[in-house]
């Protein structure tokens, strides 16, 4: 049995409850709607019978306050509150950093990782070049950090991913979502590179402004690829995908089985001890998503991702 150790949380991400949940096998709704979070408690109600992973159990957790680890532990049945990392440390075999706020990833990481635990960090790893080169120059020590958006484990786009042939030689893929940039334009980052198996991007470019992120990509193959994120839209995640021989629109709305299939692949990589998700897809994503901002704060600046 793995003893998991889970951090939180961040304003407006309810990961540290829901994927303690799906991995613990219980949950409590009612603590769950009180924190502000009802759409989670239902959706945890209707995938019940699929709750808990028998080769893991959360065994700790951490946060900000004593009062927000209460309330955390509380929605999934989480025994044991540490005081610190630090006294996480000692008790746990991994840890789930489940915070979306990647300003603060490095710090909450560091004693983790020159622990020497594996560690998952929820999306996206971060936001700056320089907390990147952090994560690479410790990665090529050896230490064991994993990270991805749970759109590499949509089941909507492995399906999509299995019939692409389908399509022809593509021209074009399209993408719109809602909130902002950094947090949720990896989302759509990710969902779009794992469907196309990881392609290198080459120049990225955001003719957006603020809360209107409007972003081409260009792929080395040439292929090029459309983003639209708009913080005021109507809750959508869809892909259009425009080959020479058909077209596929995708809509990705089960999110309980991505988040299910994300821990499941970070529980086999520690028990394989490597991350399942090689370092360079997750690094290729993150300056992808770094490129995009920069561009946009520079007035829609060409941002070329080879240099």
């Amino acid at each position: 049995m793995i003893k998991l150790g889970i951090i939180g949380m961040s304003p407006g991400n309810a990961h540290p409850s829901s994927w303690s949940a799906i991995i613990n096998g219980a949950f409590d709704g009612e603590e769950i709607s009180r924190m502000g979070y009802p759409a989670v408690a239902d959706y945890l109600e209707a995938n019940k019978d699929t709750l808990g992973l028998p080769q893991a159990k959360v065994t700790n957790v951490w946060s900000q306050s004593m009062e927000i680890s209460e309330q955390i532990a509380r929605t999934a049945g989480i025994k044991n509150i540490s005081d610190s990392l630090k006294d996480m440390m000692g008790k746990v075999d991994a840890v789930l950093l489940s915070r979306d706020d990647p300003e603060n990833h490095v710090a909450m990481a560091k004693p983790i990782i020159d622990a020497g635990i594996p560690l998952f960090i929820d999306k996206p790893l971060c936001a700056t070049k320089k907390d990147l080169d952090y994560f690479s120059n410790e990665i090529a020590k050896g230490r064991f950090v994993m990270s991805c958006s749970s759109m590499r484990y949509a089941s909507e786009c492995r399906s999509a991913k299995a019939g692409i042939k389908s399509l022809g030689n593509l021209k074009l893929i399209t993408a719109v979502g809602k909130k902002d940039w950094i947090k949720y334009g990896v989302h759509m980052l990710e969902a779009i590179f794992s469907i196309l198996d990881d392609p290198k991007p080459v120049k990225v470019i955001n003719v957006g402004q603020a809360k209107q992120d409007i972003v081409r990509v260009e792929f080395e193959n040439g292929l090029p690829v459309v983003l639209n994120l708009f913080m005021d839209i109507s809750p959508t995640f869809q892909l259009s995908l425009f080959g020479q021989d058909n077209w596929q629109l995708i809509q990705i709305k089960n999110s309980y089985s991505s988040f299910r299939d994300t821990i499941i692949e970070f529980i086999r990589s520690v028990q394989e001890g490597k991350p399942r998700v090689a370092f360079s897809k997750t690094e290729q994503i993150i300056r992808t998503l770094i490129g995009a901002e920069e561009s946009r704060v520079q007035g829609g600046k060409t941002i070329n991702l080879l240099t």
